[in-house]
């Protein structure tokens, strides 16, 4: 174990995450590849690559707005253009950007209508920076835009590239001080799972595992819970990837997927439980989705490739889909960091013909799903693993190598109810007797 777990305070006494570090090496990984790429500047709306940037951040209500934006030219800093009210705070708090946080509001996905111009003062402000570089003849990289601002752009013969591919290539290897966040992150996840494992019995509802999950996570200094999939009974097969109402049932099978972000880095986190008890459908099913992880996380090490993990996976027509794009994500690999998908991706849909060398300062999440012969029940497992410069270290620590079976306290005359056991048992040879006994004194057919 040679990953270090912080408390979340910065102290004098001892050193923990470094936040100016990973400010400066971030942006640094950005820069490098700008230098080397045809493009003169590359523009932000990913709120996670305004992050990224900028080290700036104004709440998860900003993420899905694409209303902030940065431009980071070649050979300088990056310039942010934020609500006016965030644009203030940044220059009085992060002495890091200075003046070059400035007001400046995008369409808030088409919120502003055409005729307010808004397309056009985003694409003034960025022809300007560019000018003034002498960078606006060279193409401008873009990561994700509106269309108007696109056109808009382009109207002031800014001629407009895909720069999406330059930040998911900078993001891919992490420094430092982003694995220790994803470290503490995934703590974080351990510690709910704890509580949700002592708090699951028959009554409770799939949206009060979601709220206990969410509450544990958020007083440990979570800044935002995206998901808390919660899954059980006969939702599990197939899998719908959002919760509900449902109540928990003895017998039941529940898995969840637990998604939120420390300080920006993410988890993406499923455990799998039975309640009260489990069928040997499921215990096999859990074993056979235990094996396959286990195959794809053995094959973790530098200079090994995402084809040779997906191919150790089960096609999709071995467990009930047509194709592999039918069975996307259920047995799937997948970079995180400041999102929850990132490079590598890693599937049996586009891996084996396009594959990625695996590299120390990866990390990753490795997730399988296996159904029950039973039709209905069905075991899913995830890892989040991050990539040494020898092998790899597994940073997602709640058990899960067996089944765990939670509200596990039932008693009979004999004692502990055994927790492998079917909902309807078969019958005794004392029943099976009684049956053909009846059947012989009433003269009533029975086989």
């Amino acid at each position: 174990m040679a990953l270090k777990t912080h408390g979340s305070m910065a102290v004098d006494w001892e050193q923990r995450i470094d936040f100016d570090r990973l400010r400066r090496e971030r942006l640094a990984r950005a820069k490098a590849l700008l230098a080397n790429s045809e493009m003169g500047a590359l523009l932000c709306f990913d709120m996670n690559n305004v992050r990224y940037l900028t080290a700036t951040h104004i709440g998860s209500w900003a993420q899905d707005k694409i209303s902030r934006f940065t431009l980071l030219p070649q050979n300088d800093e990056p310039i942010l253009w934020d609500f006016g009210s965030a644009a203030r705070h940044h220059q009085l708090n992060c002495p890091w950007l200075g003046e070059r946080s400035r007001p400046g509001i995008s369409l808030l996905r088409g919120a502003m209508s055409p005729e307010m111009g808004r397309a056009e003062d985003v694409a003034r402000k960025i022809k300007l920076e560019l000018e003034m570089r002498g960078l606006h003849k060279q193409p401008l990289g873009i990561d994700i835009v509106e269309p108007p601002v696109l056109f808009a752009l382009q109207r002031e013969g800014i001629t407009v590239i895909d720069g999406q591919q330059l930040m998911s290539d900078a993001r891919v290897i992490k420094t430092q001080d982003e694995i220790s966040l994803l470290n503490h992150s995934a703590m974080m996840v351990d510690a709910a799972y704890d509580e949700l494992y002592r708090a699951m019995k028959p009554g409770m509802s799939e949206n009060q595992a979601v709220g206990l999950a969410s509450k544990v996570l958020y007083d440990l200094g979570s800044e935002y819970v995206e998901a808390v999939n919660a899954i059980s009974g006969e939702r599990c097969n197939p899998h719908p990837h959002v919760f509900s109402d449902r109540v928990l049932r003895p017998g039941d099978p529940v898995y969840y997927d637990i998604l939120h972000s420390y300080m920006g880095y993410r988890t993406c986190y499923y455990r799998c439980f039975t309640i009260g008890y489990a069928s040997h459908a499921m215990i096999d099913a859990y074993k056979r989705c235990r094996e396959y992880l286990d195959a794809a996380i053995s094959l973790v090490q530098p200079g090994r490739t995402t084809a040779e993990i997906a191919a150790v996976w089960p096609k999709a027509q071995e467990f009930g889909f047509p194709n592999e794009e039918a069975a996307f994500a259920l047995q799937y690999g997948h970079g995180i960091g400041l999102a929850i998908w990132e490079k590598p991706v890693i599937s049996r849909l586009v891996s084996l013909e396009h594959s990625y060398e695996i590299k120390p300062g990866m990390v990753f999440a490795l997730e399988t799903f296996w159904p029950s012969t039973d039709g209905w029940s069905a075991a899913r497992i995830e890892e989040e693993i991050v990539v040494t410069q020898t092998g790899h270290e597994v940073i997602t620590r709640f058990p899960a190598e067996k089944l765990m079976v939670a509200g596990a306290h039932y008693f009979t005359v004999d004692g502990p109810l055994t927790a492998d056991r079917e909902t309807e048992a078969a019958p005794s040879r004392r029943v099976k007797e009684m049956v053909q006994a009846s059947a012989k004194t009433e003269r009533v057919g029975a086989d």
